[in-house]
């Protein structure tokens, strides 16, 4: 029996009477499980005092004699006239693409408020089922809502490979299933480093990263010298303050050896004006060579804005705008390639160091990506972007007896006495 099949089962046993919505991706999939559930309540009529309906045993809509309900539908579909005592969402995105996908996201969220939630009675229960292939998924709003007041939950994680903690009291390492999962497929599951955290060991956000490997990063204590370097600047534009995206300033440096540096970086939810100050701030303090943004939010109406206050304020670079194309892992291979190679350093003490760190860690699957944007638009730069050099000394300053002394010395027309 599948956990989903058990939870409606033990339901219907415990009150007979109960009505049940379940929810999976797909209505075709909720029926599949809504037919399971329907045959194991007419297998065990005769021992519950109750059976199916004559006049209503569809797979996914489906009454008992005994006055319980059971109605599956598809994440997104409607529920108008029905009522819950419990509520079961199996897998409520079909693929790791669309919980990387923020509008999916947001649609299920919304889903969830408008629709389903208010089909709950007052003391409906609800269970969520799902991978956590991504921080800002349905399971991660609800957990954020419930730190803000909202309804309270309980977590139950099963990790494949037992760890600290384990709920069901197993050492570090021992295996859930190991008639299952075995040591030849824990191999092949830990081949993908996010597939194995998220679809194995429940944990949307693998601890040693999967775009960004943790050991890319290279904190230093101090910066190259300013004048050493070649500097370069990134934005990611976001026009609404106060929430949803941030806006984010990034400003790179190569240094001689062709390594780069992030050399300070802004991040805020503000509105434009704000932003735009903090554009010419680092502009004024870095002097960058070049800037990289995207094409498509600087002709949404902020261009115009930012080129006058450039002007007034006389913070000149040469901005360069990239189109959008492919997704956000498309846009920011080129510095991750680089970043495999050589590293990516910043100062230590960065205040902006710790959510630098999380947002790169947690990539693709985190819920903000505003830095890895301006990274990438950084690194669309690279084939532009040249080392820095390390000035040469001054050459000792040299007179006319000094240039004398030497065409004596080296067999000129000047005898040595002469000179001296």
């Amino acid at each position: 029996m599948s956990a989903y099949a058990f939870v409606v089962d033990l339901s219907l046993l415990h009150d007979p009477q109960a009505a049940i919505i379940t929810a999976s991706h797909t209505a075709e999939l909720a029926d599949r499980f809504g037919r399971r559930v329907r045959n194991l309540v007419n297998e065990h009529a005769a021992t519950r005092g109750y059976e199916l309906s004559a006049d209503n045993q569809a797979a996914g809509r489906w009454e008992t004699t005994a006055g319980g309900e059971f109605y599956a539908i598809g994440v997104g579909g409607g529920v108008t006239g029905r009522r819950a005592d419990l509520t079961i969402i199996d897998d409520p995105v079909k693929s790791r693409a669309d919980a990387d996908s923020p509008s999916i996201r947001e649609s299920i969220w919304q889903w969830w408020q408008s629709d389903l939630m208010t089909r709950l009675k007052p003391a409906a229960k609800v269970v969520l089922i799902q991978t956590r292939w991504h921080e800002d998924d349905l399971a991660g709003r609800l957990l954020n809502d419930m730190a803000g007041g909202g309804r309270a939950w309980e977590v139950l994680r099963l990790p494949m490979e037992a760890e600290q903690d384990d709920p069901l009291g197993r050492s570090p390492g021992e295996l859930l299933w190991p008639e299952w999962f075995n040591d030849a497929m824990r191999v092949d599951a830990k081949r993908d480093t996010r597939t194995w955290s998220a679809l194995y060991q429940q944990r949307p956000v693998p601890a040693t990263g999967d775009y960004f490997q943790a050991d890319w990063l290279r904190p230093a204590l101090t910066l190259p010298r300013r004048e050493d370097m070649r500097v370069y600047g990134g934005s990611d534009y976001a026009t609404t303050a106060g929430g949803g995206d941030f806006t984010v300033h990034m400003v790179l440096g190569m240094d001689p050896a062709g390594q780069l540096w992030v050399l300070d970086l802004w991040r805020g939810q503000t509105a434009s004006d704000l932003w735009v100050e903090a554009f010419c701030d680092l502009v004024l303090e870095w002097k960058p060579i070049g800037w990289a943004e995207e094409q498509g939010q600087i002709k949404a109406g902020i261009g115009p804005w930012l080129d006058r206050r450039s002007r007034e304020r006389r913070a000149f670079v040469a901005r360069r705008a990239f189109p959008t194309r492919g997704d956000k892992a498309v846009r920011a291979q080129s510095i991750r390639g680089r970043m495999a190679l050589d590293g990516l350093h910043y100062l230590a003490s960065s205040p902006w160091r710790a959510e630098f760190e999380a947002e790169l860690m947690s990539f693709p699957a985190g819920k903000h990506d505003d830095q890895v944007d301006a990274l990438g638009l950084v690194g669309q730069l690279l084939n532009v972007m040249t080392a820095g050099q390390v000035p040469k000394p001054p050459e000792p300053r040299r007179d006319s007896w000094d240039r004398a002394f030497e065409r004596a010395t080296s067999g000129g027309d000047y005898e040595p006495w002469r000179v001296a």
